[in-house]
């Protein structure tokens, strides 16, 4: 969410940003609800001092039939502004949930095709085995089965599989730990609060991604940037203690699985898979450069397992709300000779922690509102894929990638 204040004194540059995005929004709107909630709230401030006031001369004796009369009348009017504040104030708050964040001057203009590459990395192989049919011959994954107890686009991973899927992990884990980051496990479920709070508003509404549960005001987390977003949730932070920064593993649920005109095939897009993620608090002044050791971290995870791949500047009209700006790391898929994605990283600026009441206290004792930034380390599911068509053999087996063979007993292959 953006400061109200923020809005008023930059409305063209919000309204640009918004439009750029693909947000469909009435600046004018959103501070017209404002003037109208600072209106009511005048007044009904107003009445209360009244309120008090004949409250206070009715102590200590016995009211007028004049004062007792006015004592209703404030009353009644009172109660029926406040219905009409609490109103107001809806109105208001849902409106400026629906103003994405700014862009940042840098950030290419456009749809999903005006994404600009700044940067490539490694061969391009001209061939490689399609995942889904080496993975199933060899029985390491199940997707009949998973559709059995769970419906497409679930699965089970077996066998060696799995075991590469638990090599993944540590190994992504080693590298964020020794980029100080904290690991976190985090729970898989969080409030409408939270799940609102990290600012993920879709376009339309009829495009949420998430998991609800019937009964409870709770949703299944699509990553876990929303519950390490709400770690802090509430909280003032020193500034000396800035930035935090969280390695958080789950697993995550989207809907999204089957979209059309994605890539969906086996692994690539389902609907739960794990993921280790790189979560940062600091100081706004700090954002731009945590931003690039994020990206920086992730090409080290990809160059360290030999997967080629190339870094994208996301267009305007491809980011979500909370985002002033990310990259996306795509992978070389010798099978479909193209690239796909494989993680992203986003600086969220104050977007995220304002909806959240997260703040820093600056050593001068001033108290603001702080930056947040997310970004992948391993994404499971899609990795596997990448491994698998960049690694498999003629002979059917898999070559282990180096930093792999640690966490695979030192096999060469599986």
């Amino acid at each position: 969410m953006l400061d109200v204040k923020f809005i008023r004194e930059n409305a063209e540059l919000v309204q640009k940003s918004a439009e750029e995005k693909g947000y469909k929004i009435n600046v004018k709107e959103v501070l017209e609800l404002d003037d109208k909630r600072k209106k009511e709230l005048s007044q009904v401030e107003e009445l209360r001092r009244q309120r008090n006031e004949i409250a206070s001369k009715m102590k200590g004796g016995k009211p007028s039939p004049e004062l007792i009369e006015k004592g209703k009348k404030v009353k009644d009017e009172l109660s029926g502004l406040e219905a009409k504040l609490t109103e107001v104030e809806a109105e208001f708050s849902n409106a400026l949930k629906s103003v994405p964040n700014i862009i940042f001057e840098d950030v290419p203009l456009g749809g999903e095709e005006d994404s600009v590459e700044i940067k490539d990395w490694g061969g391009k192989k001209k061939e490689g085995v399609d995942h889904l049919d080496y993975a199933i011959s060899r029985d390491w994954v199940d997707f009949e089965r998973g559709a059995k107890v769970a419906g497409t686009k679930f699965y089970y991973i077996k066998n060696e599989l799995a075991l590469l899927e638990n090599a993944l992990i540590q190994f992504g884990l080693k590298k964020v730990l020794e980029k100080g980051f904290t690991f976190i496990t985090v729970p898989d479920l969080v409030s409408s609060k939270v799940l609102e709070g990290t600012g993920f508003n879709p376009r339309t509404s009829d495009q949420s991604d998430e998991y609800f549960i019937e009964g409870e005001d709770l949703a299944l987390i699509a990553t876990a940037e929303i519950a390490l977003t709400g770690y802090h949730m509430n909280e003032i932070i020193d500034e000396k203690e800035l930035p935090l920064m969280y390695a958080g593993l789950s697993a995550c649920f989207r809907k999204e699985a089957g979209s059309a005109g994605k890539h969906t095939r086996g692994l690539f897009r389902v609907h739960q898979f794990n993921k280790l993620e790189m979560y940062i608090f600091c100081l706004p002044e700090k954002s731009k450069e945590m931003h690039e050791m994020i990206r920086e971290t992730e090409e080290e995870i990809w160059q360290e397992l030999g997967i080629p791949y190339r870094v994208i500047n996301i267009a305007a009209g491809d980011l979500g709300s909370p985002a002033a700006k990310k990259y996306d790391i795509e992978y070389w898929s010798p099978v479909d000779q193209t690239y796909r994605e494989l993680t992203s990283c986003s600086n969220c600026t104050d977007f995220q922690a304002r909806n959240l009441n997260i703040r820093v206290r600056r050593e001068d004792g001033s108290v603001e509102v702080l930056h947040t930034l997310n970004g992948t380390a391993v994404s499971l599911a899609r990795t596997m894929v990448a491994v698998i068509e960049n690694y498999a053999e003629k002979d059917g087996k898999l070559k282990v990638p180096e930093v792999l063979k640690p966490y695979l007993n030192n096999k060469e292959e599986i």
